[in-house]
């Protein structure tokens, strides 16, 4: 199988792979093209053809007795189609499906369930740095983001401001998950300004003139159109009283860029900070996600206002992660993180910077932020080796 260049490693048996539009899950999964039976559910002509008559895949299937893979691209598109997957998952034939998506929606539902047991699930995530190489930017990768559908693009930015409206368009208004397209618009608008930050429903629900309920409704729908993804708190083991909501992240920090709105009363320095912060968070997420040995992202948090960032916590990993904006490092920065090392002495402290240097300040490690993102290997043990 064509690896693109990309870290995830494909599962020997037949498998679910998921990821946001533009992530590069059919470029990771072009070299099986010659030997599978392969469909492309975005080619209008099938999706007609599937939805019509789902059990046309028995047919396809027994035109091509040589293949040994299956791939669906977009299956949520013609759902009936699991039906007929696990139709022939449980008539054992020696075939690995590939079903990839890039909205779990429609899949949540009906045969999806009941291929849960026997289809893993793999994620697409956007470019990590070391994917990228020495192509990778990050002034760039800040401003335009790393979907492999925007940074390959001859106009990225062009194309970044198309995505926030490709969505709206083709997943939303054409699947009707909505109403009102205007009103999850305003919403999407609105949620902008919690990206990094706790998530408070109330307050986005006041912004964008829409009942609470209703704003749990949206945010569900960007979740599972795999356009954002929260962070809970760390809460293992807790000596402090600690805040109780999640963080909230949109999956790529081009994408949060291009649907914040901005004027003349935001500070520049602001939006990129918390750029900053999400191209850290998809990263670390990422690298999560890809590893052989299960690991899971968290932040931490206390009522008495003390905050790390990101928590990476694992059977083999236990890191603490500051990211600061500044060139500079202050005793300061390095509070909340001495705070948490007090409680978990087991874990390992570190900050990220905009500075060049690596420096151990009063047992606290200081990591140059554009090193560490261009190390991030997740066949690596730890995420702090460069």
């Amino acid at each position: 199988m064509e690896q693109s260049g990309r870290f995830l490693q494909p599962h020997v048996g037949s498998f679910f792979l998921f990821g946001p539009r533009g992530t590069g899950k059919s470029t990771w999964l072009r070299g099986l093209r010659d030997q599978a039976v392969w469909i492309d559910l975005l080619d209008p002509e099938s999706q007609r053809l599937f939805q019509a008559r789902p059990e046309r895949l028995f047919e396809r299937i027994a035109a091509q007795p040589q293949a040994v893979d299956v791939v669906i691209d977009e299956v949520q598109k013609v759902p009936a189609l699991l039906d007929v997957v696990h139709k022939l998952v449980e008539d054992r034939r020696p075939l690995r499906f590939i079903l990839t998506g890039s909205s779990a929606r429609k899949l949540r539902r009906g045969a999806a369930n009941l291929l849960a047991g026997r289809l893993t699930e793999l994620h697409m995530h956007p470019f990590m740095a070391a994917e990228l190489g020495p192509a990778f930017n990050m002034q760039r990768s800040l401003e335009i983001g790393l979907v492999p559908l925007v940074w390959s693009a001859v106009e990225p930015e062009n194309t970044l401001r198309a995505y926030a409206s490709l969505y709206l368009r083709e997943e939303v208004q054409a699947e009707a998950l909505v109403r009102d397209v205007g009103a999850f618009a305003r919403f999407l608008e609105s949620i902008s300004f919690s990206h990094g930050s706790l998530l408070n429903l109330a307050e986005v629900a006041r912004e964008c003139q829409v009942g609470r309920k209703t704003v749990e409704g949206y945010l569900v729908i960007l979740e599972d159109l795999l356009l954002s993804f929260r962070v809970p708190v760390f809460s293992k083991r807790a000596k402090r009283h600690l805040v109780a909501h999640d963080k909230f992240f949109f999956f790529d920090a081009g994408v949060y860029r291009s649907i914040r709105p901005t004027g003349p009363l935001d500070r520049p320095e602001e939006i990129e900070g918390m750029a900053l912060e999400g191209l850290v968070a998809q990263h670390l997420r990422a690298w999560a996600s890809y590893r052989r040995v299960p690991a899971e992202l968290f932040y931490w948090r206390t009522k008495s206002g003390s905050e790390v960032d990101f928590v990476l916590y694992g059977q083999d990993v236990f890191v603490a992660l500051e990211v600061k904006r500044s060139r500079n490092i202050h005793h300061t920065d390095l509070r909340a993180l001495r705070a948490f090392k007090d409680d978990y002495p087991e874990a390992t402290v570190c900050l990220l910077y905009m500075g060049q240097d690596k420096l151990m300040i009063n047992e606290v490690l200081c990591l140059c932020c554009e090193e560490f993102l261009k190390s991030l290997d997740p066949n690596r043990s730890t995420p702090l080796e460069y």
